[in-house]
């Protein structure tokens, strides 16, 4: 999915970025594997601490506080501010509990949001992921690359 990503972003002149916490630049990886992947992708994040969410992608304190950094509210502003740091069309954001370790009753280990940038709006969707750390890093940076191309080609 990730060489179909690439091709449509080539030939809509398009550029994304990404913002990871849980899949610690997998997702940025997996589209950099991809020849011609220099021509969309500038530059990517990863702001695993919450104090790099807050410094380098804009996300509130107060978001971070109120609702945790594994939420809608924080792959929201992830999303956006990834766009304006990178300056770029279209973002990959995603906050989650890889594991093993982290969970709770209400974010299981697995529990991924992702914020998608697509055509000046922003879509946040919570997956719930199985399997051990790495499983679920691959499985968030699987979903979230087809998941963008969907968005991008509706």
């Amino acid at each position: 999915m990730e060489e179909q990503l690439v091709k449509y972003l080539i030939e809509n002149k398009m550029t994304i970025t990404t913002a990871e916490s849980c899949t610690g630049g997998m997702i940025a990886s997996t589209i950099v594997n991809v020849p011609g992947a220099s021509w969309v992708l500038n530059e990517a994040h990863v702001t695993y601490a919450n104090e790099a969410k807050t410094k380098i992608l804009g996300v509130k304190k107060e978001t971070l506080e109120t609702y945790g950094a594994v939420s809608e509210e924080t792959a929201h502003e992830m999303a956006e501010g990834a766009v304006k740091a990178a300056d770029a069309d279209c973002a990959i954001a995603v906050t989650g509990v890889a594991g093993p370790d982290g969970g709770t009753d209400e974010k299981p280990v697995g529990t991924v949001y992702a914020g998608y940038y697509v055509n000046d709006r922003i879509v946040v969707e919570r997956y719930n992921f199985d399997g051990d750390r790495y499983e679920v890093r691959r499985q968030t940076a699987d979903k979230t690359i087809s998941r963008l191309y969907e968005l991008l080609t509706e």
